[in-house]
């Protein structure tokens, strides 16, 4: 007899069990007996795509200090948004969530739809993003298939397809465990228990309210699931950050079109970034006609899809410089207010303390 077939079938029953007595007490969530809110649902699900849950946190909190409705994000300036997610990365997550702030404004009256069709229609909201607040904010039936759900349930049922191959299979398991009562929180059930038992490295399977069913488990292969496919290494890209820093203070900076990596965001002016980019003729990308003068470490970052060296060079522009067409002139003092990513609150802290003045001899 096969061994699949002498083992348990997993049950929601006992991970709800679970659930009522471990679940994580997260500042989107609502507490027992609380009906959920689906502004606070769907914000912290876009923002917790491809970010921890530690690195949310406080920006969850400011954020809905800052626009505590989705009329109040709906009606706020783009640049408001953008500074307000500046650090979190991923930026077009930030477009996407204020744009679609304003169709559920403007076109369902400031109430999200409650089904997973719905919610899809609205801008930034895809198949996992659907399926979760559609659970949890509205108790529907869906499927919400974030990474942790992944990896328990290729290991809960050994699946052997590597992943991103391997989603619609894990989807269809998660919705034929799905209880009709309580998809909400079986949905947040399984994150939990991908984040806090099922981990990827030393899971506490001994603990586990599936332990007895996990074909993982049984055979000691637990570590090895998912099974992912190769990724290919991204190419290296180089290129020139400008740090200009007027006789005042003032810094020139520049906005990043909407579409493309870090839309939106701010940025001293750069060259292109490209694999093949030669310093030796930074001097034609630069913003200004001036002296520059190269910092001898480069800011290294790394994209999803590519690694990125940035080569700093810093200049100074006398008082009554303008600002070139499409740039700006940041006073010192309004320079947290420009929503910088963290790639260019690198390049700007090595720029300006490459610009300091020395200290006085004694």
């Amino acid at each position: 007899m096969p061994l699949a077939t002498r083992q348990p079938a997993a049950k929601a029953a006992d991970l709800l069990a679970w659930y009522d007595r471990h679940r994580r007490s997260l500042p989107w969530r609502a507490l027992p007996g609380e009906r959920p809110d689906p502004y606070r649902v769907w914000a912290s699900e876009i923002m917790l795509q491809q970010t921890t849950i530690t690195a949310v946190k406080p920006y969850f909190e400011r954020f809905m200090a800052r626009f505590p409705t989705v009329e109040a994000l709906a009606a706020a300036p783009s640049e408001e948004v953008m500074q307000a997610w500046a650090g979190l990365g991923y930026y077009s997550r930030a477009r996407n969530l204020h744009a679609c702030a304003k169709a559920v404004t403007e076109s369902h009256g400031g109430r999200f739809p409650d089904s997973e069709a719905g919610l899809r229609a609205l801008p930034g909201i895809g198949a996992y993003t659907a399926g979760a607040v559609a659970a949890i904010a509205f108790d529907r039936p869906a499927a919400a298939v974030d990474g942790n759900v992944e990896r328990v349930m290729t290991r809960l049922f050994a699946i052997e397809e590597a992943l991103p191959g391997a989603k619609p299979l894990i989807r269809e398991h998660v919705l034929a465990l799905l209880p009709m009562a309580r998809p909400g929180d079986f949905a947040q059930a399984l994150m939990d228990l991908g984040a806090t038992i099922c981990t990827p490295r030393n899971p506490a399977c001994g603990i586990c309210p599936w332990r007895e069913p996990c074909r993982a488990r049984t055979d000691g292969s637990q570590e090895s699931y998912p099974r992912k496919a190769a990724k290919k290494a991204g190419v290296t890209r180089y290129g020139a950050a400008f740090v200009l820093l007027r006789e005042d203070g003032a810094l020139l900076v520049r906005t990043r079109p909407n579409k493309g990596l870090l839309g939106g965001m701010a940025e001293v002016p750069t060259s292109d970034w490209r694999a093949d980019y030669e310093l030796d003729g930074a001097a034609q990308d630069a913003p200004f006609a001036t002296r520059w003068r190269k910092l001898g470490t480069p800011v290294r970052h790394v994209f999803t899809h590519f690694p990125l060296e940035l080569t700093v060079l810093v200049a100074k522009a006398p008082l009554a410089a303008q600002a070139p067409l499409g740039m700006r002139f940041t006073p010192h003092g309004k320079l947290r207010e420009e929503p910088f990513p963290s790639l260019m609150l690198k390049v700007v802290e090595a720029g300006l303390a490459a610009l300091k003045p020395p200290p006085s001899a004694p």
